[in-house]
């Protein structure tokens, strides 16, 4: 496989120290697939995007087999942050009105609001209980001019969702329990919940299984090839053939499996932390007692969110290597920052921090379609870091593109996906991204 990171990120060393397995006692282990298998649809990835297509696709009564490399919610899906919001696009509402026009631009946003909708109904309908709570999500400006963040951000909300946003000054913070030295405002987006992602992947899986999908771990897809029209999947134990492919792996791909996607997308390293419950005592003394999820206007943001358990979450972008060394001076940086943020809470213990792959695109834009140049393969990915909502509704798209019924995709989700520059090399550009972003959060 032409994977872009060191090997440390495909193996279980980012994920040793992971809160959220700790959450699930009872995972199942799906077997490995054995043999010659046959199936109207494969579907390649157990995470947010593959499990809603597989899920779609077998209430449809299509026959569906999902393949996955490790177990269900191993990857991004079961490591992430749980922020079920709106977004999926780096691209800003501008880019997207220049390029795609006032009425694709609008449909593409009602597409981000019907992403939190669809993980909110699909919740609902099979009881999944994921650990919900915070009422929209909240930006925090980290800098006093960013308050015309919060403002330009209250105005595009309300143009492209028709909602009011809530902006609050710094004196507001910590009447609303958000006091923190850190932050200068605040605007608060009233769509969208966090969650417990890893119940979420594992009541997916569940639920596709219940539809009458097929699944199975350890599965690793080492080899790609086509066979008198059908899709020949190997893996270290079996085949499988296929009329129709779905490719949902996102920043767990190969950029040889197959190559049409190679250089199309960007891997990029996020990491969490989680501390020890808090007592009253110290929520008191840090005067942050919201469980609104948050992020701050920084280009390398922070997220974090109080969560039920009275245990804080806190996330960062910016790493650039997954190696020991490197994973290491990143959590140096993690907890460097949460106790500047947070300075009430600096003698409070944060045994959990792990990191992920989220994806990027060269037209910072999320695609759900047809995988370029192959016949009856589709492929989701690229939600810049929003997948839990995004991720699982473009599942859902690409079923609906595969029986002809359910939603339309919005032409900036069709959008072909360029290739990077520096191709197989294209990680080299990271170091000079963060660079200009780090100035730029300076400033």
């Amino acid at each position: 496989m032409k994977r872009l990171y060191e090997p440390m990120a495909y193996g279980t060393g980012p994920i040793a120290e992971s809160f959220w397995p700790t959450t699930v006692p009872d995972i199942p282990a799906h077997p490995a697939v054995s043999g010659d298998v046959r199936a109207e649809v494969a579907v390649i990835g157990a995470g947010f995007t593959g499990l809603n297509a597989a899920l779609a696709l077998a209430e449809a009564g299509r026959d569906v087999v999902v393949l996955e490399a490790e177990q269900p919610g191993w990857g991004a899906s079961g490591r992430n942050g749980g922020f079920c919001c709106l977004g999926g696009a780096k691209a800003g509402p501008d880019q997207i009105l220049r390029q795609f026009g006032d009425a694709e631009t609008r449909a593409y946003y009602r597409a981000e609001r019907a992403a939190v909708d669809h993980v909110g109904a699909l919740l609902d309908r099979h009881g999944i209980e994921a650990d919900l709570h915070s009422d929209g999500e909240t930006l925090l400006a980290f800098r006093p001019k960013d308050v015309k963040v919060l403002e330009g951000v209250a105005e595009d909300i309300r143009r492209w969702q028709q909602v009011d946003c809530e902006v609050l000054p710094q004196a507001a913070l910590a009447e609303r329990g958000m006091a923190s030295p850190e932050f200068h405002g605040a605007v608060t987006t009233p769509i969208g919940f966090a969650l417990n992602p890893m119940k979420y992947a594992l009541g997916l899986a569940k639920a596709a299984v219940g539809a009458g999908a097929r699944l199975f771990g350890q599965s690793p897809v080492i080899a790609m090839s086509r066979e008198n029209g059908d899709h020949l999947l190997t893996t270290d134990q079996g085949r499988v053939r296929a009329r129709t492919l779905v490719i949902a792996t996102n920043g767990y791909g190969s950029d040889d499996l197959p190559p049409a996607l190679a250089g199309r997308y960007l891997p990029v390293q996020s990491n969490v932390l989680v501390t020890r419950p808090l007592t009253d005592a110290e929520i008191a003394a840090q005067g942050w007692s919201s469980r609104q999820m948050c992020y701050d206007t920084r280009h390398l943001l922070h997220y974090f969110r109080l969560m039920p358990n009275r245990r804080m979450l806190f996330g960062l972008r910016g790493a650039m290597k997954t190696t020991p060394t490197a994973h290491d001076q990143t959590r140096a940086i993690a907890r460097a920052d949460f106790e500047r943020i947070f300075p009430a809470w600096r003698h409070v213990e944060t045994p959990y921090f792990w990191s992920g792959l989220l994806c990027l695109s060269r037209g910072l834009m999320p695609y759900a379609g047809p995988v370029p140049g192959v016949d009856n393969a589709f492929t989701a990915m690229a939600y810049h870091g929003n997948g839990v909502a995004m991720g699982s509704y473009a599942g859902h798209l690409l079923a609906a593109q595969i029986t002809g019924a359910g939603p339309a995709t919005p032409a900036p989700l069709r959008a072909p996906l360029k290739r990077f520059e520096l191709g197989r090399w294209r990680r080299a550009l990271l170091p000079l991204a963060y660079a200009f972003y780090g100035l730029q959060d300076r400033g």
